[in-house]
């Protein structure tokens, strides 16, 4: 009699992670199951993740809802793993990234009307959904953004938040080839404002706290460097004619303050450096000259793609530290001491 033999399911090799468990937990290097996209996702095989300030809403659980454990992470480069039921635009071995914009509703009142980076229940990978702290992560299309051939996966990684949030923020910011623009700090966000405010044509003044910070934010492509710390920055921008744009990216309410009185005619103060204490300006200040104070958070996949392009096309780079997904922990302590030059990576 002939014995049935029954084939042995094969055995997936299981992935680290780096969570939290709890909020304000130490993160946790564990091993998970390999993920099974769902309906219009993908898999991602993870290659790279910036480790942002912003992690530290899911680190301690300073955004509402979250379920723990949860994987941070919205700075995401890595190469399309598996697909999804109904996913036919995006293919196998595809090198894609994630970034802050993890994905919208499609059909709340500001989606409904095209603006997809406000809606009102955007999904955020690392917060809504695990992010890029691990060796595969799944994600829906609508957040995915294509990472041309130029740029590698570190260099990709910071440009999904920190690049796509100084990016787009100075394009519609108004200011045109020829303006005077002032970026505020030389660190994560500054860096990378410097330089694309330079490639955009922009006179660029880089304002920060010490002189030691000058040769680097001349070489980044600052023509004129204001150290706040021994000047008054708002009245050597007005020496300058006043800027039409000053770019905020340290998250300081007291410096951004100080430079508004910085702003020319019809000058607008971008604020993208998140800080929870109030700004302080006066209306005398705003009318005078008819200066306007504008928030502006990061961007949809299509304007992660654009920033992605832009970069590879004009030389623009992240200046970064790299560490093994192993080290989160010792990486994310590195991001939040301040002292990184000037993004963190995780490597897998």
């Amino acid at each position: 009699m002939a014995t049935l033999r029954v084939a042995a399911a094969p055995q997936v090799a299981p992935m680290k992670v780096a969570q939290i468990s709890k909020p304000g937990a130490d993160f946790e290097i564990v091993e998970r199951e390999i993920p099974t996209p769902g309906a219009g996702q993908v898999r991602i095989k993870v290659q790279a993740c910036g480790v942002c300030h912003s992690d530290v809403l899911t680190k301690e659980g300073m955004w509402p809802g979250i379920q723990y454990p949860r994987v941070p992470g919205h700075e995401v480069a890595g190469l399309i793993d598996e697909l999804g039921a109904g996913v036919s635009v995006w293919k196998k071995g595809q090198r894609v990234g994630v970034g802050w914009h993890g994905g919208q509703d499609n059909t709340c009142r500001e989606c409904r009307r095209g603006d997809f980076r406000n809606c009102r229940n955007l999904k955020i990978a690392g917060i809504s959904y695990d992010g890029g702290y691990q060796q595969y992560m799944v994600a829906p299309v609508e957040a995915l953004a294509a990472i041309p051939e130029g740029l590698n996966d570190v260099d990709a990684a910071p440009l999904l938040c920190a690049g796509v949030t100084t990016y787009n923020s100075l394009r519609h910011s108004g200011a045109l080839p020829g303006d005077l623009v002032a970026v505020q700090g030389v660190g994560g966000l500054g860096h990378l404002g410097i330089q694309f405010a330079n490639k955009f044509g922009y006179k660029v003044a880089a304002v920060g706290r010490g002189s030691e910070n000058a040769p680097l934010a001349k070489k980044l492509g600052a023509s004129v460097y204001i150290d706040s710390k021994s000047t008054n920055a708002a009245e050597e921008l007005q020496k300058l004619g006043g800027a039409k744009v000053i770019l905020a990216t340290a998250p300081s309410s007291k410096a951004m303050s100080e430079l508004i009185d910085g702003l020319g005619t019809n000058g607008k103060l971008m604020v993208v450096g998140a800080a929870f204490d109030p700004i302080e300006v006066t209306p005398v200040q705003l009318i005078t000259g008819s200066r306007s104070l504008q928030g502006w958070s990061s961007g949809t996949a299509a304007d992660s793609e654009d920033t992605l392009n832009f970069a590879e096309l004009s030389g623009v780079r992240p200046m970064i530290e790299t560490f093994p997904l192993e080290k989160a922990g010792e990486a994310y302590a590195r991001m939040m001491s301040g002292k990184a030059e000037f993004r963190v990576v995780l490597t897998m």
